[in-house]
C-alpha cells in the first residue's frame, strides 16, 4: 500500500493527541478511545469491537498474504481487499490466453475459483502485555548482545506457552524501543482462493501518475475465499476443503455518508517511525531516500521496456514492476514533504527541549548524553546508507538474478555437506526450489537489469563501500561491468534453469564455487550485510541511546496518551469524512468523494493508465447504477476521510459507527506523505473506494450477481 501520516512525538507542546492521530491497540480501547470515540459518532462498544470470549468485529478483519489487510464479508468465507493487494497471485494466475490482469475475472460456482500456489489470510485471536515479564529478566549492566539474547530466550518461551500445541501461531514483539512488550496469537489459514476481480484498467486505474493523488477514480478491490476443513479448521489445499464459516462478517451499508460522519479503520498497518530523530530524517531526506528512488526507477525502465513489448513478459514482471514504482512514488514523496514541512528541524526543536531536560541533575546520569550518542550514530552512517539503499532499492527490489545465486548455491552447498540419506530428502525440495524461482523470470530481461543496476551502483555507491568484487570487475572493465554480466550468462549454471537443475543431479564444489553470478550474488549479500567492527560498538550504543530516548521523553511528558509505532500488528484508527479544499479537477459537490463522472473524464482511449472498458462507459451513460447510485443521483467512487494509516493498510475496511463497511482504504495522499514521521492533522487524507462502486462494478459491470446475494447489504 502504501504509507501514510504520523505524529511526531516529542515535547508536551508537539504531544496533543486529535481524536482522528494514532493506531490504537485493541485491548486499550475501552480504556483510552471508546468515550472519544462514541462522541464522534460510534454506536459499538469497545466489547463489541474486541472481545476475547465472543464474536466480535475484529473476528473479521485478517492480515492478507503477509502485508495487506483484508475483511471477511459473507457468511460463507469471502474474503474482500484490493486490487493491488491480490495483484501478485491475479498476475500469477493469468497467462496470455487467460488474463485475469486485464480482462479481470468472475468465478461462476465455487469449484470455478482459481488457487494460488501460496497465499494466506491470518486471523487475530488475542493479545496480552507481557512488558513486566520481559523487562523483568533484564538490568542495566547487560550490555545490548546480553539483553537481546535474554529477551529472546524469554519470547521463545511465551510463544510455546500459548500456541496450544502448533495450533495458534504467537508472536511476541517489541515496542517504544524495547520499552513494552507484547504478545499476539494468530490462526493461519493457507486455502485461499480468488473469487473475482475487475480488469486492470479499473482496479488499477489512473497508474502511477495517479498513484498517492486525489481527485482518485480506482476500483481498487479483488475477492477471495477463505477454505477451511470440514471442522472450519485450517487445512492445505484440498477439493473436499469446504468455505469457511466466520465468526464474525461485516454487513455492508448502501447508505453512503457525509462530511464529518464518524469512520473507523482497523488493519494491520506495517511499519511507522514517529520517534525518529532528527538526525534520521536528515538522513533519509538526503542520503538514503534519494538513492533508492534512482535506483528503483533505474530498475523500472528496463522491467518497462520488455512489459511494452511482450504480453506474456508484462504478466511475469507485472508484480514486481508495481511494487517497484508504488515505493519510487513514495521515497519521492516523502523526500519532498519532508523537506517542504521542515520535519528535521521541528524534531530537532522537541530534541533541544528533551536535552534540557535529560541534562537536569535528576536526570542526567540516565539520559544526558542520549540524544548526542544518537546524532554521532546518523552522523557516522550516511554515506553508507546512501551506499545501502542502491543495493536494497534497486539491485535487490529490481533484480531476481542478484539474490537468487546465493540463495540456491548455499542450498546445494548445504545439499552436498549431507549424508546419502538426507541427501534423497532434500533432493526434491531443491529442485522443486529452482522450478518455481525460475519459473517467471525471463533471462533478456534479468541480464539487463543487473548490467543497469550494478553499473548505476559502481558509479553513485561510493568507491570505498561498493562490494569489493563489485569493484574488482568494475576496476577490471573501465567502470562498465557489462563484459562481466555477458560472460556470466554465457558460462553461469544460473543463467538457465534446466542447465542448474543437471548442475543439482551432478554438481561439482569447485565449478559452483567459481560460478560468475553465485560470485557476484554472495558479493553482493555480504557487503549489504557487512558492518565494521568499528560501527557494530556505536551501533550497540546507539540502540541503547534510542530506547533511552523514547523510555525519557514518556517519563517526561507522563499525561500524554501514547500509542505504539505501526509494526505490521492490528490496531484501530478513527476520525471522520473529511473533505480536501475544493478542486477544480473533482466535479463532485463536496470534494470528499469522486464520482464515476469523473472517471469517464479521466478517460483515454488506448492509454496504459486510463483506458476504460466500453461496458463501464456504456453503464455510466445509461445511468444504469441500479441500487448503488448515492441518493443524490450520481455514482460515487472514491472517498475520503481523516484516519491514520500507512503502508499495510491497504485493503482495511473503513466503517460507520454501526461497525458497517463503508469503503476500502487503499491510499494516502501525496501532500500528507511525511505521515510516517509525522502526522499532520490538516493534511493527512485516507483514500479508500467505496462500497457501493463495488457492488455495483460486481453486479451491473461483471453480471456476478451471485457474488452480490453473499453479502449483508444494509439500506435504510
Amino acid at each position: 500500500m502504501k504509507k501514510i501520516l504520523l505524529f511526531i512525538l516529542l515535547a508536551a507542546s508537539t504531544f496533543s493527541v486529535k481524536a482522528d492521530e494514532g493506531m490504537w491497540f485493541l485491548m486499550n480501547i475501552e480504556r483510552l478511545n471508546e468515550r472519544d470515540m462514541q462522541k464522534m459518532g460510534l454506536q459499538l462498544t469497545a466489547e463489541e469491537i474486541y472481545s476475547v470470549n465472543n464474536s466480535s468485529l475484529k473476528d473479521a478483519i485478517v492480515q492478507f498474504g503477509g502485508g495487506c489487510t483484508a475483511e471477511i464479508v459473507s457468511s460463507t468465507g469471502l474474503v474482500m481487499t484490493n486490487h493491488h493487494c491480490g495483484y501478485a497471485a491475479i498476475a500469477e494466475l493469468s497467462t496470455p490466453e487467460n488474463d485475469h490482469l486485464t480482462n479481470g475475472f468472475w468465478a461462476k460456482t465455487k469449484a470455478d475459483e482459481l488457487k494460488p500456489k501460496s497465499l494466506s489470510v491470518r486471523f487475530f485471536v488475542r493479545m496480552d502485555d507481557v512488558s513486566k515479564r520481559i523487562l523483568g529478566k533484564l538490568n542495566d549492566s547487560m550490555t545490548e548482545a546480553e539483553r537481546e539474547a535474554t529477551i529472546n530466550r524469554e519470547i521463545a518461551l511465551i510463544e510455546k506457552e500459548n500456541n496450544e500445541g502448533g495450533k495458534y501461531t504467537v508472536s511476541v514483539k517489541s515496542f517504544y524501543e524495547g520499552n513494552e512488550f507484547y504478545y499476539f496469537v494468530y490462526q493461519d489459514y493457507t486455502d485461499v482462493r480468488l473469487v473475482g476481480t475487475p480488469p486492470d484498467n479499473i482496479g488499477k486505474f489512473g497508474g502511477d501518475t495517479d498513484n498517492w493523488e486525489w481527485p482518485r477514480h480506482t476500483g481498487d478491490f479483488s475477492l477471495f475465499r477463505v477454505y477451511a476443513d470440514k471442522d472450519g479448521n485450517p487445512a492445505e489445499y484440498s477439493q473436499n476443503n469446504v468455505p469457511l464459516v466466520p465468526k464474525y462478517h461485516l454487513s455492508i451499508s448502501l447508505n453512503g455518508f457525509k462530511e464529518g460522519d464518524f469512520a473507523m479503520i482497523l488493519g494491520y498497518p506495517g511499519r511507522t517511525n514517529r520517534w525518529m530523530p532528527s538526525a534520521g530524517i536528515s538522513q533519509n531526506v538526503n542520503f538514503a531516500y534519494p538513492a533508492w528512488v534512482e535506483a528503483s526507477k533505474t530498475g523500472m525502465d528496463v522491467m518497462k521496456k520488455y512489459m511494452d513489448q511482450d504480453q506474456a513478459i508484462r504478466l511475469k514482471y507485472a508484480s514486481t514492476y508495481a511494487g517497484v514504482a508504488n515505493y519510487w512514488k513514495n521515497r519521492q514523496g516523502m523526500i519532498d514533504a519532508l523537506t517542504q514541512h521542515q520535519t528535521a528541524k521541528t524534531k530537532e526543536a522537541s530534541e533541544k527541549k528533551f536535552n534540557k531536560w535529560a541534562n537536569k541533575s535528576k536526570n542526567r546520569d540516565k539520559y544526558g548524553s542520549v540524544i548526542a550518542t544518537i546524532n554521532e550514530y546518523y552522523a557516522l552512517t550516511n554515506e553508507k546508507a546512501r551506499h545501502d539503499n542502491y543495493i536494497s532499492g534497486g539491485i535487490l527490489r529490481s533484480s531476481s538474478l542478484a539474490p537468487l545465486p546465493y540463495t540456491i548455491g548455499n542450498a546445494i552447498n548445504f545439499y552436498l555437506q549431507q549424508n546419502d540419506a538426507k541427501k534423497a530428502e532434500l533432493l526434491p525440495q531443491l529442485i522443486n526450489q529452482v522450478n518455481s524461482s525460475y519459473e517467471d523470470l525471463v533471462m533478456p530481461v534479468e541480464k539487463d537489469l543487473l548490467i543497469a543496476l550494478l553499473n548505476l551502483y559502481v558509479e553513485k555507491g561510493g568507491k570505498d563501500l561498493i562490494a569489493p568484487y563489485v569493484a574488482e570487475i568494475a576496476k577490471e572493465n573501465n567502470g562498465d561491468v557489462t563484459p562481466y554480466i555477458n560472460r556470466a550468462f554465457e558460462t553461469s549454471i544460473f543463467a538457465d534453469k534446466e542447465k542448474l537443475i543437471a548442475f543439482i543431479n551432478n554438481p561439482d564444489p569447485e565449478v559452483l564455487a567459481n560460478d560468475l553470478l553465485f560470485k557476484l550474488s554472495n558479493d553482493i549479500i555480504a557487503r549489504y550485510r557487512y558492518v565494521p567492527d568499528t560501527l557494530k560498538a556505536k551501533q550497540a550504543d546507539f540502540n541503547r541511546a534510542f530506547r533511552l530516548m523514547v523510555q525519557g521523553m514518556r517519563e517526561a511528558n507522563p499525561k500524554v496518551k501514547y500509542y505504539p509505532d505501526a509494526n505490521s500488528t492490528l490496531r484501530l484508527s478513527y476520525g471522520k469524512i473529511r473533505a480536501l479544499p475544493a478542486d477544480p479537477r473533482n466535479d463532485a459537490t463536496i470534494n470528499n468523494y469522486t464520482t464515476l463522472k469523473g472517471t469517464i473524464n479521466k478517460y483515454k482511449p488506448n492509454d496504459p493508465e486510463f483506458d476504460l472498458p466500453q461496458k463501464l462507459i456504456d453503464l455510466y451513460e445509461a445511468k444504469d447504477f441500479g441500487q448503488y447510485a448515492d441518493k443524490n443521483g450520481y455514482m460515487p467512487v472514491n472517498f475520503l476521510s481523516d484516519n491514520d494509516i500507512t503502508g499495510g493498510n491497504s485493503g482495511s475496511p473503513v466503517l460507520n459507527g454501526k461497525g458497517e463497511l463503508l469503503g476500502l482504504a487503499f491510499d494516502g495522499n501525496i501532500e500528507a506523505m511525511a505521515g510516517d514521521v509525522i502526522f499532520d492533522p490538516e493534511l493527512q487524507r485516507t483514500i479508500s473506494v467505496d462500497i457501493r462502486y463495488v457492488l455495483f462494478l460486481i453486479d451491473k459491470f461483471a453480471g456476478a450477481s451471485h457474488i452480490i446475494d453473499e453479502f449483508t447489504l444494509v439500506k435504510d
